[in-house]
């Protein structure tokens, strides 16, 4: 009996201590498109993405001006010529290829060297908001497959709290 009595008040007291905790959601696109230092970082990365265009561009124009005057020269040209022409154009259209690979391995690399730290700031924010709301947790918004009406979004909190962090 005792155990029993026992039993009743732990299972009394832990469905009191779940029905304690709080939750909390958070729209990360919503704070990230907010911040001004992921604006410059786009910014950033559209410039080194436009430099990148170009550079590819003039390489595709070279490599179309030299098929032309070969196309127009091949009839002239002695099979050696002819032979080192192509291989030539091989060549030219297989480092247009390595640098299109090269600028989007850097690309990438640049992307994640500015938003790393941005990220972290928003992750410190997030973290701080639940601390001090004393949440139990919080989740990234749309990742849910249900939500209850007792689960806050605190969107705002965190916008604010990086505020603050500036």
């Amino acid at each position: 009996m005792k155990k029993t009595i026992i039993a009743l008040v732990a299972t009394f007291a832990m469905a009191l201590g779940a029905n304690a905790q709080k939750f909390g959601h958070v729209d990360v696109q919503s704070i990230m498109q907010s911040l001004p230092e992921v604006t410059k970082a786009n910014g950033e990365l559209q410039a080194q993405a436009q430099q990148y265009d170009n550079d590819l561009k003039q390489m595709q124009e070279e490599i179309q001006k030299k098929g032309e005057e070969y196309e127009k020269n091949k009839a002239t040209m002695s099979a050696t010529a002819q032979q080192q022409a192509e291989t030539d154009l091989q060549a030219m259209y297989q480092k247009l290829q390595e640098a299109y690979q090269q600028n989007q391995q850097e690309m990438q690399k640049k992307q994640n060297e500015l938003m790393e730290p941005i990220q972290k700031k928003v992750i410190t924010a997030i973290e701080n908001v639940g601390k001090a709301g004393g949440y139990t947790y919080i989740a990234q918004s749309g990742m849910f497959l249900y939500m209850g009406a007792d689960v806050k979004d605190v969107t705002a909190d965190v916008k604010a709290e990086l505020n603050k962090l500036k």
